[in-house]
């Protein structure tokens, strides 16, 4: 393999890393089995986490909230997320502070005819669905990654957890873990640019996107320093950021 430039963002060094991995232990999907574990085990509390959610005062914020929850469920990060509690994080975020532009994400769902939806996580894919009920669904149309990489969400998963049955889902083309449009298909950047909303979940899609021009939200938990410096919030943090205005530590969404 040959010498990296550490100046790119990282879902780029990651790509390069599991190109070798796959190479070298001949599996398509090496997180496969760990894959199955969370989208069942985040399927098994979609009932309730939709009734709370409904019973919420403002269902939107609400499913927002869970899924970004679901972005915890993140083996590039945290190793051990095939073990963690999914239910339990799901239910503390409804409680949690969410940091950002929840006012104007409202804003910009009632505005947009065509909405892309950019998955992150196996697992974490379940919960966007919750997300999703709550866009329109005949406005959205969801993307997975196009080739495994960790434990990102793949057509496969999709299907698993019914996102497919929901929503047009089609797949970028790439197997980085984030978004690389140059490295993505030409009928995703198709998407991409007639789209006018786009809904980016996850720090990868955030790093990759970020300098990208488009009415983009972001919604993930902040999990490096790297990106804890860039954002202005701490490490944990859940946040809505849209591409024109950042992150604000002082705006949280009730």
């Amino acid at each position: 393999m040959s010498e990296m430039d550490m100046r790119q963002p990282a879902p780029v060094m990651v790509q390069r890393i599991h190109h070798l991995l796959r190479e070298t232990i001949g599996a398509e999907d090496p997180y496969r089995n760990a894959k199955d574990y969370q989208n069942r085990t985040a399927l098994a509390f979609l009932p309730e986490l939709s009734s709370r959610i409904e019973a919420a005062a403002d269902p939107l914020t609400a499913a927002l909230r869970v899924a970004t929850a679901g972005n915890a469920i993140d083996m590039g990060a945290n190793g051990g997320a095939a073990e963690f509690d999914i239910r339990e994080t799901a239910i503390q975020a409804l409680a949690e502070p969410l940091v950002g532009e929840a006012d104007g994400f409202r804003t910009a769902v009632s505005e947009a005819d065509r909405i892309l939806y950019l998955t992150d996580n196996a697992g974490e894919v379940a919960l966007d669905c919750l997300l999703i009920r709550q866009l329109l669904p005949t406005r959205v149309t969801a993307a997975v990654r196009g080739r495994p990489v960790i434990n990102d969400a793949t057509m496969a998963d999709a299907r698993a957890v019914g996102l497919d049955r929901i929503v047009e889902v089609i797949d970028n083309g790439s197997d980085a873990p984030g978004t690389l449009l140059e490295d993505c298909s030409p009928e995703f950047r198709r998407r991409f640019a007639e789209a006018d909303l786009i809904i980016a979940k996850g720090q990868g899609n955030y790093e990759t996107l970020s300098e990208e021009p488009g009415n983009i939200f972001y919604l993930f938990k902040v999990k490096c320093p790297m990106v804890a410096a860039r954002t202005g919030v701490p490490i944990g943090t859940n946040v809505l950021a849209h591409s024109k205005d950042g992150i604000t530590a002082g705006n949280v969404a009730s």
